[in-house]
């Protein structure tokens, strides 16, 4: 059972506190982030980590404990902000995000930090040791879900579709892959630069069980994950976000793919944060 259980307007809340905490975090790293990328996922990963998640920093070892697979590994700086929200480790290390020797990388690296599953960052891996987990979970009876966020641009790499022929041919139904649909990627819009619309219709074809929402509509959010139920296929979200969500300077715009907030940026996020 998840050790939170938030409402609505607590995911909410805490969904702007790990906003301010992705401004802080990409403002002081060394090797730049991944800026739009984080905040596109925001309301996703805090519905899953204070909501839904059957896990929590005391039982990192629980051989029942739900998997979450961070697959955009790039978006390593919201994820690490969720993590140090839920408990998993102090936020004083935030601010160590990509220094040398830092237990927070530049992409998640399950022996440095805790809470970490997998380790992420070329992209198309987390799809593929996902269906693996929940094929084993199946096999043992275990009642695990295993969760994988995805980036719309990764879903170019075959992997992930040999992935999802697996996961269909073993009904694996306990397998719930969100994608993170912010519909950019790299310094693009992904219909210029890679398309994979009509996404729904792909996935479909593949054997899947799809449904879509708001993914920055917290919401939305919980009410599309709740509803999932075990119908013999692997289940698809398709979260239609904003790269950059939250920041008015930052959402929509290519260029924040690998950009970090500086100087008088970091005083208007966070007070548009602080007042939104």
């Amino acid at each position: 059972m998840n050790p939170y259980r938030f409402s609505i307007e607590q995911l909410i809340q805490k969904a702007r506190d790990i906003r301010k905490d992705i401004v802080v975090l990409n403002s002081q790293s060394p090797a730049g982030g991944h800026t739009g990328a984080d905040l596109s996922q925001v309301e996703i990963v805090t519905a899953l980590y204070f909501r839904l998640l059957n896990c929590s920093a005391q039982r990192l070892d629980d051989p029942q404990r739900d998997i979450y697979i961070q697959s955009k590994g790039h978006a390593a700086g919201g994820y690490y902000c969720c993590l140090a929200e839920a408990g998993y480790f102090p936020k004083e290390w935030l601010s160590s995000y990509q220094y040398p020797n830092s237990k927070l990388p530049g992409h998640p690296v399950r022996h440095k930090t805790p809470g970490v599953e997998l380790n992420t960052g070329a992209l198309g891996h987390g799809l593929p040791v996902a269906v693996g987990l929940a094929l084993a979970a199946k096999k043992s009876g275990s009642p695990r879900k295993i969760y994988v966020v995805t980036g719309d641009g990764e879903l170019a790499e075959g992997s992930n579709w040999e992935a999802a022929l697996v996961a269909a041919h073993y009904k694996l139904d306990n397998l719930i892959i969100i994608n993170d649909k912010n519909k950019l990627q790299l310094a693009g819009f992904t219909k210029d630069i890679m398309n994979t619309d009509p996404l729904d219709e792909k996935w479909r074809a593949f054997g899947m069980q799809v449904t879509q929402c708001s993914g920055n509509d917290m919401r939305s959010v919980v009410e599309t994950l709740e509803q999932i139920q075990p119908c013999g296929k692997p289940n698809v979200v398709i979260a239609n976000t904003t790269k950059g969500a939250g920041i008015s300077f930052i959402q929509g715009r290519p260029e924040w793919h690998h950009r970090v907030p500086k100087g008088d940026e970091v005083t208007q996020a966070l007070e548009e944060l602080n007042h939104g």
